[in-house]
């Protein structure tokens, strides 16, 4: 191998071909080998270590950028005339301009480089000209290449700003101004965002394929739950509810399988969570082969959950065979513990034997078949015997939300047939999705900021970020230019025997 690379570097036109990049990089590698000479025999404390490797980070990291510099600008040839006179591309006719560099620099992960590019300009007035170049490359936002706006999107997604500036600066030695981050993430959210849908319903297609091949005494579950958080927001003097929602895959012996993710910032009525959410199930339930899952539903019936079972999901009909679906309406068990508590403080007053009341019930609603019924009449009897030492509005509150909701409270059935009793996983999301990440100290957002973010975290967080990336890649415009016969000759790849 090492005879092979040394014939290539001694070879003539290799040398021709390459010896603006061997003037470009030669200094960087003097400098790596000159530091691993003198510091083969200086390292004599962990200082010592530490300096060494940092200060070889850097040189190779600027070895990387001048070798992504020096790639980038021979793509062209250096003669403009030797490109193609005109061009199509988008159903535009272009004809060839001279060379410029690119305002300012070009972020790459190796650092900022000079760009050298061909300009074309349309034939029709008013339309922009292009850089048949940067779309080759794929440059995004007008300055980062695609390796690096993916990065910088994934660290957006999990970080602040400040902090993802700050990993910039250390990692790759970019110094960003906020409108340059900020300007980068909108276009990447945009492009995300638009592909969105599909990657989640093929996440959900193979979760749900991996628990049908699960094995178990059930059959595997479906289940759906969304929720909402009050969040801080600019120009307002009062929270406002954002709102998420979930997709879970459960198999056949109860195993969670994974979960997807969708968010939404503060929205009157929350229809666009509703609309991808609805979206989302009726594609999966069609491209879906194998036998219908249990269709779930766990929410703590609030307002807009509740308004989703009743107006949506109840209506919901397959999108194949047109048959009604059957879904069952969950009423989070943890939620409706609060109320036994409260029903127990109403009854005996603060102490321990409601505490033992309310212990009591809790084991009945989950053990017992019709435990809602036992827990309301053993209520009604005992305020009947004993009277009331607490807050008869609270007793009557309690009451009348647990009577509401009788149908959706069969906790013993759900189990028996291997439902989720709690929206544990959509209340986590309310966590993950959103305080982790828009709750820090001093936050305030913005609708068009905030939900920027949100469309890049609920790809990262429903585990679809790589997906997501090689979609981004593909849906990139291309642009394809004939070089003459010449500059071929001369960017032949080399092949190098093992």
């Amino acid at each position: 191998m090492q005879s092979n690379v040394s014939t290539l570097v001694l070879s003539s036109r290799f040398v021709v071909f390459s010896s603006t990049l061997v003037c470009r990089v030669t200094p960087v590698l003097l400098a790596v080998f000159a530091l691993a000479v003198e510091y083969r025999v200086r390292l004599r404390s962990p200082a010592d270590c530490e300096f060494f490797e940092v200060r070889l980070q850097e040189l190779l990291r600027e070895l990387g950028r001048r070798m992504v510099e020096w790639t980038y600008n021979h793509i062209e040839p250096d003669d403009p005339s030797l490109l193609p006179p005109q061009i199509e591309f988008e159903r535009e006719v272009y004809r060839r301009r001279g060379k410029s560099p690119h305002r300012g620099f070009v972020s790459t992960l190796f650092g900022s480089i000079k760009l050298v590019r061909c300009l074309y300009q349309p034939f029709t007035p008013g339309e922009p000209a292009i850089f048949p170049l940067e779309i080759k490359l794929g440059i995004e936002a007008g300055g980062a290449t695609p390796a690096l706006a993916l990065r910088v999107s994934q660290l957006a997604a999990s970080m602040t700003q400040q902090q993802t500036l700050d990993v910039l600066r250390l990692e790759h030695n970019l110094c960003w101004s906020v409108t340059t981050l900020r300007k980068l993430l909108e276009s990447m959210a945009e492009q995300l965002s638009s592909i969105r849908h599909k990657i989640l319903v093929d996440r959900i297609l193979d979760l749900l394929r991996q628990a049908n091949e699960s094995k178990g005494p059930r059959k595997i579950v479906f289940a759906v739950g969304r929720d909402g958080l009050m969040l801080p927001m600019k120009n307002c003097q009062s929270y406002q509810e954002g709102a998420t929602a979930t997709i879970t895959v459960y198999g056949r012996s109860g195993k969670r399988f994974g979960t997807v993710y969708l968010g939404q910032m503060p929205q009157s009525g929350q229809g666009t969570l509703s609309e991808q959410l609805t979206r989302l199930i009726q594609e999966v339930l069609a491209r879906w082969q194998g036998p219908l899952p249990r269709l779930c539903y766990v929410t703590d019936a609030g307002f807009h959950p509740t308004d989703y079972f009743r107006n949506t999901l109840r209506c919901m009909r397959h999108p194949v065979t047109n048959k009604p679906l059957v879904w069952q309406w969950v009423v989070d068990y943890f939620h409706v513990c609060g109320y036994i508590s409260k029903l127990a403080e109403a009854i005996f007053g603060e102490g321990k034997e409601a505490a033992a009341w309310a212990r009591k019930m809790r084991r009945w609603l989950k053990d017992k078949a019709n435990g809602a019924y036992r827990l309301l009449h053993s209520a009604a009897a005992l305020r009947d015997k004993r009277g009331l030492k607490g807050s008869a509005q609270q007793f009557a509150d309690a009451c009348r939300f647990l009577r509401n909701r009788l149908p959706y409270l069969n906790y013993t059935g759900y189990r028996r047939r291997g439902l989720p009793i709690g929206s544990g996983v959509t209340e986590a999301a309310c966590k993950t999705v959103f305080t982790y990440r828009f709750k820090q100290s001093g936050m305030k957002w913005t609708n068009v900021g905030g939900q920027m973010i949100l469309d890049l975290r609920v790809l990262l967080l429903s585990g679809v970020w790589n997906q997501a990336a090689d979609a981004y890649l593909a849906h990139k415009p291309t642009i394809t230019l004939q070089y003459p016969t010449e500059f071929q000759k001369t960017h032949q790849p080399f092949k190098i025997a093992a």
